[in-house]
């Protein structure tokens, strides 16, 4: 898989995702989500990285310095969404190479597969305000929602304490970092390249419940 040429401006931000190709599953099991957030981390670098290494404890890894920022991120079943910024020159370019090509290795040897796992090379939006920028905090750590009622955002939220119990016990995003809860994933985020709009836990919360349509 070749590097993609996008002239990606260094310390701007970009919506960056990506779906399986044939809107296939690309993360079947727990095993997946979890090496993809490991890859996503180690990755972020300008060091190689060796394949048979990916089985690493988060708290003890190291790596070298970080090639992107990444604000926030979720992984659903077909698909993934990743907030990011270029922390050094081509640097998204070779990040997502390492990790579209790394992942796609791993899955097509674990499920005995061949050909393209993803639809095509990864998609990009250029944020160009800080509405939006901030809009997508909220849009990329809701789309688990969807994975327990799909019409929510047409019907709005039918069983509320579900669903925020749902978002908090879903491992493969960001929103348990901005919730302040300790946990070793959260060495993936880097939240101070990016605008700091949720400077305590309750801030981050009004934002999601507002999108929600959930009183506090």
């Amino acid at each position: 898989m070749s590097i993609r040429k996008v002239n990606f401006v260094d310390n701007a931000y970009y919506h960056i995702y990506n779906r399986g190709n044939n809107k296939q599953k690309i993360f079947q099991d727990k095993q997946d989500y979890e090496y993809f957030l490991k890859l996503i981390f180690l990755a972020n670098s300008e060091l190689k990285f060796r394949l048979s290494f990916i089985d690493f404890d988060f708290s003890e890894a190291e790596k070298g310095e970080d090639i992107v920022g990444i604000g926030a991120y979720c992984l659903m079943p077909n698909h993934f969404h990743i907030l990011i910024t270029q922390l050094q020159e081509n640097g998204i370019s070779k990040f997502m190479h390492k990790v579209s090509s790394s992942y796609s290795h791993y899955y097509n040897k674990k499920y005995d597969r061949v050909g393209f796992l993803f639809q095509n090379k990864f998609k990009s939006e250029y944020v160009d305000n800080d509405i939006y920028l901030k809009y997508l905090f909220s849009y990329i750590h809701l789309n688990p929602v969807k994975l327990i009622q799909s019409d929510w955002k047409e019907k709005g939220i039918k069983n509320k304490i579900q669903v925020v119990s749902f978002l908090k016990d879903y491992k493969y995003s960001s929103f348990d970092d901005y919730l302040g809860l300790k946990r070793i994933e959260n060495r993936i985020i880097n939240r101070k390249a990016f605008p700091d709009y949720f400077s305590t836990k309750k801030d981050f919360i009004e934002e999601i419940f507002d999108w929600l349509k959930i009183e506090l």
